[in-house]
């Protein structure tokens, strides 16, 4: 009955039962495509899941000073500064040098100070008598340092020496090589012993510097 039901009808049905199963396979992979890799689906959890990165630490903020230029510079009076600043810069804010300045003695890499006094010299001037002038503030002229306040060749170290007139890292690590070959410097014409310090160095050394 059935074999007879089936040679009878099988026309008519072959055509909806293609279609039935062309429709099931269609959405099976459709399904299948539609659905994301596995390894997609972990990254996107460790994504979600990641902490916020923390914030920067917020930067130290920068200590403000005032100093006092004077002398041959265009436009003499008290600047506001960083302290990470140098005698540069505080140059620059007062207009730069007048034609007349003496500028070899200037230590433009020395960091300024509050309530620092910075005294350009004309040329030909004594420094001696507008130091004393000056009494006990912080002072930074062509000489650099008081009388009181003079570097020791033979104590100083690789810093200390940086700040005298002329003398750059290289020229500080020779005069420490020199005092520890030959035991110091007996006085301070000694110096001009260290290679690179010649007669011109020495003259803008020898009102800064000493032995004792």
């Amino acid at each position: 009955m059935i074999q007879s039901l089936w040679q009878k009808y099988r026309k008519s049905m072959l055509l909806p039962s293609i279609l039935v199963i062309c429709g099931l396979c269609y959405f099976f992979f459709s399904s299948f495509d539609s659905s994301p890799p596995q390894e997609e689906l972990i990254e996107t959890i460790q994504l979600t899941e990641q902490p916020a990165l923390t914030e920067p630490a917020e930067e130290a903020v920068l200590q403000q000073v005032f100093i006092d230029i004077k002398g041959a510079v265009l436009h003499p009076g008290v600047y506001e500064l960083n302290s990470d600043q140098r005698i540069i810069d505080a140059i620059q804010l007062a207009g730069g040098y007048s034609e007349d300045a003496d500028t070899r003695l200037i230590n433009h890499a020395q960091k300024v100070q509050d309530e620092m006094v910075i005294y350009i010299p004309v040329k030909g001037e004594q420094l001696d008598e507008v130091m004393v002038s000056f009494n006990n503030a912080t002072f930074a002229a062509g000489s650099q340092t008081s009388t009181n306040d003079k570097v020791n060749v033979n104590k100083a170290d690789n810093t200390e020496l940086t700040t005298l007139a002329g003398i750059g890292p290289s020229k500080a690590q020779s005069i420490i090589a020199y005092r520890e070959e030959n035991g110091g410097f007996q006085t301070i014409e000694d110096i001009k012993k260290v290679t690179g310090i010649g007669e011109k160095t020495f003259e803008m050394l020898k009102d800064s510097i000493t032995v004792n």
